[in-house]
């Protein structure tokens, strides 16, 4: 299965306090390399407090993205479906869908931060079931159907939408530690994205996730695509290990302290309290990658034996560090994971080496061509001064 790559863009600004305008502009910084490196897609989540993660908009982001990029799929990663009304949400997608020319992507969670629930009173008890519920509500909307439908925190009347779709835009459900994603996207038949779901021992988050969607799929008569699947992880890259665990201790003990101390989300949360055990713990885990190309191209093997197959792997963005460095990590997974997967490159290493195989052959052939050649002109410029 050849894959595809992008990033999961929560995005992380840790520690606070750095300036909003300008980390906005380091995000749109990181989606227009990506676009020039050739990733596939980029999404961009949705978050209302704790202070870290800083859009609370990702339609109105990535409206203002994409005339600044060409060819970059973006999504939603994810929009926080109980927190809006799924007529106004199945507009603004269909919306989107048109401005971007097909560039859009809908993801859709129940919402991560317990903060951003509790603020506009949905309790922590039904935000998965209210998530699984607005889901059914949206996608009956989405396809063009009137919908009446009464909930606590809204109230259809035959609801509708007046717009028509531009295109076949994937919709996708994020998935971390519970089964309310993958039972969600199976149902009404959409994609999976697992987020943080890599570690290789303890709770095997990727098991349970396809394990549910092929059970409830076949339910509801659906069938899950692998080639759909979307896993999610950071990583840091750079030439050597020992540059990328210093190029991190730029800021990954403040993106672990925001996950240990700050986000009440025990599903997500870093281990160790030295940048020594925090460091191992990404790379022992198996959660993501510090280090090398060897590293991630060993990581998503493995990801590709656990998981039993995916379509796209996800860089969770990160400002582990600083952004110069970040950006010079994109270029190195670009250069030397990516095709490693896509087979872009393989048509090139086969030419280099046919052009082996054959150096000692040609190499004596072109010397002796080029001897002939300055011979036989030698020749002719004797040949003309005798005549002279």
């Amino acid at each position: 299965m050849t894959l595809k790559f992008g990033t999961f863009m929560a995005p992380f600004h840790c520690p606070v306090g750095q300036d909003p305008t300008a980390a906005y502009e380091r995000d749109l910084q990181v989606i227009q390399h990506m676009d020039r490196l050739g990733f596939d897609e980029a999404w961009v989540g949705e978050h209302h407090s704790a202070g870290h993660e800083l859009i609370p908009d990702p339609m109105s982001f990535l409206a203002w993205v994409a005339p600044q990029t060409k060819h970059i799929k973006l999504g939603t990663g994810v929009l926080s479906l109980p927190y809006h009304n799924p007529l106004w949400v199945a507009d603004r997608a269909l919306f989107l869908d048109r401005l971007l020319r097909g560039r859009f992507m809908l993801g859709l969670g129940p919402g991560a931060l317990p903060t951003d629930a509790t603020m506009i009173g949905i309790s922590l008890e039904e935000q998965r079931t209210a998530f699984e519920e607005d889901v059914d509500v949206l996608m009956r909307i989405l396809r063009g159907e009137k919908v009446t439908a009464k909930t606590n925190r809204y109230n259809l009347v035959d609801a509708h939408t007046q717009y028509s779709p531009y295109s076949d835009f994937e919709i996708a459900i994020t998935a971390i530690a519970s089964p309310t994603g993958p039972r969600t996207a199976a149902k009404n038949g959409i994609h999976l994205m697992s987020v943080g779901a890599t570690a290789k021992g303890g709770f095997d988050a990727l098991g349970l996730h396809w394990d549910v969607m092929e059970e409830r799929s076949t339910q509801f008569g659906h069938s899950p695509d692998r080639s759909k699947w979307r896993l999610c992880g950071p990583m840091h890259l750079a030439e050597t290990k020992e540059q990328a665990i210093e190029d991190v201790r730029h800021g990954l003990d403040a993106w672990c302290d925001y996950t240990q101390d700050v986000l009440a989300a025990p599903h997500f949360r870093a281990a160790g309290k030295t940048f020594e055990e925090r460091v191992e713990w990404v790379n022992e885990s198996g959660l993501g990658v510090i280090g090398t190309v060897d590293d991630a191209i060993a990581q998503i093997e493995r990801l590709q034996n656990q998981s039993g197959g995916f379509g796209s792997y996800l860089l969770i963005h990160h400002e582990w560090a600083r952004h110069e460095a970040t950006l010079r990590s994109y270029e190195l997974f670009a250069d030397f994971v990516k095709p490693r997967f896509q087979g872009s490159v393989d048509r090139l290493l086969q030419a280099k080496d046919y052009a082996i195989s054959r150096w000692s052959e040609l190499d004596r052939r072109q010397a002796d061509a080029i001897a002939q050649a300055t011979e036989r002109h030698a020749q002719e410029r004797a040949t003309a001064t005798a005549v002279s």
